[in-house]
């Protein structure tokens, strides 16, 4: 018999990722032969524009030694997030002391619990349903996750009054998520106020994962945590997968109290997560442009047009924002369990959603769809739908 493994008791502890589940799903209906579209990961599919592929290819040719880049980041890149900033929100942010250019955002949301946490500040507070990624990097560091329920009375918004005085007191982070996956909810300006208000008053970090901040249906564009009076105790975290489709090139950034960047630079270098200089001088060129954005906005908004009728064929209501790329849905009347829905619709449709309850057990009743696919596959989906719901296509 083999020796056993030191491995981490928290990583052996964990379920399957839950998007991993979905791959498995995906897959076994492929296997069957089965012409699959799937509206439940939320990654991109569209073409990176042009420009920005070029602009990669440039960087590459005018850079042949490749050096180990920077945690600080490019300056010509953090002078570009803070121009974008300004422009978007009309807030003033110092690119020299308040930026950090991350590799995506993802592993940011993930590894903030190893600089934050510690001194008896050991809970993590974080939305459900939510992104998974925060609650597992908070186990990694041996945080207490505390789950602030959404729901619809409320508008999917956490009840900040409900926090105790014993939770104020040991919380390392709270994270937010606005525009919100999985519900596409909103916050206003208000509500980052008063969030902000508490950690000043309490000394714990408000984190803001606003990584679908350019996407958004009707209405005014979402706000945002940086457009606060004050930036003392918040971090907010954006990226280019969403509004500029790269997802694959991994390039976002960290923006806040300077003290909290000044401890990111510190930690940084330790784990390596500093972008290529090639992909930093790409996302120069995406943030300083905003007509690729207003087309991608456009084509969601197309896509939604024609996904909307199958949706409804099939009994699924919309319960959720105006924003993102997904729609919150209730399930049908009289259907219970989103992962047997969900199962269901794929065996008979071939159409892949995310189960509510991969969100965790607040998004049970509901399911996810993901308006990623191209608007043809889209068009196709909703004629599916429409055939499933005895609806003429």
């Amino acid at each position: 018999m083999s020796a056993s493994l030191p491995l981490n008791p928290v990583l052996t502890g964990l379920g399957t990722y839950p998007f991993v589940r979905l791959g498995e799903a995906r897959a076994a209906a492929v296997a069957r032969g089965v012409d699959v579209i799937d509206l439940g990961v939320g990654e991109p599919r569209e073409e990176t524009p042009a420009f920005l592929r070029e602009a990669l290819c440039d960087a590459v040719r005018a850079h042949p030694v490749a050096g180990y880049p920077l945690a600080v980041g490019l300056p010509e890149l953090r002078d570009a997030i803070a121009a974008w900033i300004d422009r978007r929100y009309g807030a003033t942010v110092d690119p020299g002391t308040e930026i950090v250019p991350t590799l995506g955002s993802k592993e940011l949301v993930f590894s903030l619990a190893e600089v934050c946490a510690g001194g008896g500040r050991d809970l993590v507070a974080m939305t459900s349903p939510g992104y998974p990624v925060a609650e597992r990097g908070a186990a990694f560091a041996g945080c207490e996750v505390l789950e602030l329920p959404l729901t619809a009375e409320r508008d999917f918004l956490p009840d900040l009054d409900a926090l105790t005085a014993e939770q104020l007191s040991r919380l390392a982070i709270l994270w937010l998520n606005y525009p919100n996956n999985p519900t596409a909810a909103v916050a206003p300006l208000a509500f980052y106020e008063r969030a902000a208000a508490l950690a000043r008053e309490h000394g714990f970090v408000l984190a803001s994962d606003e990584a679908y901040s350019e996407l958004w249906f009707t209405g005014d564009p979402p706000a945002s945590a940086l457009q606060l009076d004050s930036l003392e105790n918040v971090l907010v975290c954006n990226t280019l997968s969403k509004r500029s489709s790269m997802p694959g090139y991994r390039s976002g950034f960290a923006a806040g109290d300077a003290r909290l960047i000044a401890a990111l630079r510190r930690y940084r270098p330790n784990v390596g997560v500093a972008p290529q200089e090639f992909v930093q001088r790409a996302a120069v060129a995406a943030w300083g442009d905003e007509e690729h954005v207003v087309a991608v906005r456009a084509l969601y908004r197309a896509k939604l047009a024609v996904l909307a009728p199958g949706l409804e064929a099939v009994g699924l209501r919309d319960a959720g924002g105006p924003a993102t790329f997904f729609r919150w849905l209730a399930l049908p009347q009289g259907v219970t369990g989103s992962e047997d829905f969900a199962t269901e619709l794929l065996d008979e449709t071939g159409l892949v959603v995310t189960p509510g309850a991969y969100f965790g057990p607040a998004g049970e009743g509901y399911v996810r769809v993901a308006l990623v696919p191209t608007l043809e596959r889209c068009t196709e989906a909703a004629e599916r739908l429409l055939r499933r719901g005895g609806r003429p296509v």
